[in-house]
């Protein structure tokens, strides 16, 4: 069991960091070669790199203003520590496989990669504007600590939305540009609603046991 958890725990170091340093790396590209709103198709129309920045949740969601950026911050590293705490409980109880491994990996890959942008992007790098591309320069940044802008890139053009369809009518869908730690998000929630009985069977059989319990209990009166 111990060698077990101690290769689970390599594993999830280990994809972490990978996960998070492939998204730093394409972020860092794009902050420093192309300028805001900047277009480079990769797959004909349809797949594209465009450079927006965003200041709050994933797929460029906001969530209020300067208060509301902080208070998601926080909320993320808490959420972070919850899930790496999560994790290793589920180790200690032989409750880790490889679909719940990679649902911690995924999740929390994604949500270190957008802080990493709010805590330092701000102060590491110059401020990208439409007619210039921004610069490393560490000290010299546009915004304070734990107040940097997201970078987004993935753009999907699928198919044309019709115009009188509500609220996104007249965009492409996909409408929302994305980056490398929303999709690990994404996916990690999307695994996690689909294997939920592999995720939180522990909280499932504690219940049961409780309900044994009771019963027992009960008829022990």
């Amino acid at each position: 069991m111990a060698v077990r958890n101690r290769k689970h725990t390599v594993v999830f170091f280990a994809t972490v960091f990978v996960l998070v340093l492939l998204d730093q790396m394409l972020k860092f590209w794009v902050k420093t070669s192309m300028s805001l709103g900047e277009t480079i198709p990769l797959l004909g129309n349809w797949f594209n790199l465009h450079f927006v920045e965003n200041e709050g949740m994933a797929f460029g969601i906001s969530f209020g203003a300067q208060v509301g950026k902080l208070v998601l911050s926080v909320l993320r590293i808490v959420l972070v520590g919850a899930l790496i705490w999560y994790f290793f409980r589920r180790l200690r109880n032989g409750k880790m496989d490889g679909v719940v491994l990679a649902v911690f990996c995924l999740v929390v890959a994604g949500a270190l990669g957008n802080i990493i942008d709010s805590m330092f992007y701000g102060i590491c790098f110059t401020e990208s504007n439409f007619f210039q591309v921004a610069k490393w320069a560490p000290g010299e940044g546009y915004a304070p600590f734990f107040f940097g802008k997201v970078v987004d890139m993935f753009y999907l053009k699928l198919f044309r939305i019709p115009d009188g369809f509500p609220v996104w009518g007249g965009s492409y869908f996909f409408p929302a540009i994305f980056n490398i730690a929303d999709t690990c998000i994404t996916t990690g929630i999307f695994m996690a609603l689909v294997f939920n009985k592999r995720l939180f069977g522990e909280a499932e059989e504690k219940s049961e046991a409780a309900i044994q319990e009771e019963s027992n209990n009960n008829q022990n009166q």
